[in-house]
């Protein structure tokens, strides 16, 4: 086995723009690798065939999907945050949960004094925790 990472399939042509979203709200987070459709392929030239994330040095695939499935993101597959302050929590909760929906709002749920769990407006499950 080569390697193993996160691949998220991206409807629409948002793959670019979720990922550029994603840059401006981590720190160490860069788009390390692009490969685009050109004219007469399969997905629209210029949407992303593929390309890698690096979000805290975690690797993360990324594509535009030529294809329309009936099937989307889940919360089932999230990204767990191990926020360091209340302020991060606070900045990435509203960041990301705008224009998204909140799955589990800011609380105190027992294992975290602080915790949240939203989709993004790509529809890519966050939970954001301080400990």
């Amino acid at each position: 086995m080569k390697s193993i990472q996160p691949f998220l399939m991206f409807q629409g042509e948002q793959a670019e723009a979720a990922m550029t979203f994603y840059a401006s709200l981590f720190p160490d987070t860069e788009v390390t690798d692009i490969q685009r459709y050109g004219p007469g392929a399969a997905g629209k030239e210029g949407s992303v065939l593929r390309a890698t994330l690096s979000i805290a040095g975690q690797s993360v695939m990324c594509i535009d999907s030529p294809v329309k499935h009936a099937f989307t993101f889940t919360p089932a597959f999230s990204f767990f945050i191990e926020c360091s302050s209340e302020d991060e929590l606070d900045r990435l909760l509203a960041a990301l949960s705008e224009g998204g929906a909140t799955l589990m709002p800011r609380g105190n749920y027992g294992f975290s004094r602080q915790f949240a769990w939203v989709n993004d407006r790509f529809g890519v499950s966050w939970q954001l925790n301080l400990a």
